[in-house]
């Protein structure tokens, strides 16, 4: 699945999550990090659970299945991986160098 479908699950979540619990997400960091998309489809059926909403518990088991695809897949490299390589490049360039400009 792509990052465009899971954007779109994301957002109907996040509509979702607005009607029933008043609580505002962020779409995109949803689509793009799997522990935030994990904390949101946690509380999203907890809600589910507590207030008998079953659309919010089926969607929030399509965002869970959108990052259990994603994760399966094996020549791809997990999201979250991607994001500690790219950010250890970022600090490794970010080198002291010993004086004052």
């Amino acid at each position: 699945m792509t990052e465009n479908n899971r954007l779109a699950i994301a957002a109907h979540l996040h509509v979702l999550l607005r009607r029933n619990t008043g609580r505002v997400t962020d779409t995109e960091w949803m689509a793009a990090n799997a522990e935030y998309a994990l904390a949101i489809i946690t509380l999203a059926r907890q809600h589910a659970e507590n207030h008998a909403t079953p659309e919010l518990l089926e969607w929030a088991s399509r965002l869970e299945n959108a990052w259990l695809e994603e994760t399966d897949a094996p020549q791809r490299v997990p999201l979250v991986q991607r994001a500690g390589d790219m950010l250890r490049q970022r600090l490794d360039s970010r080198k002291y160098i010993g004086t004052l400009r």
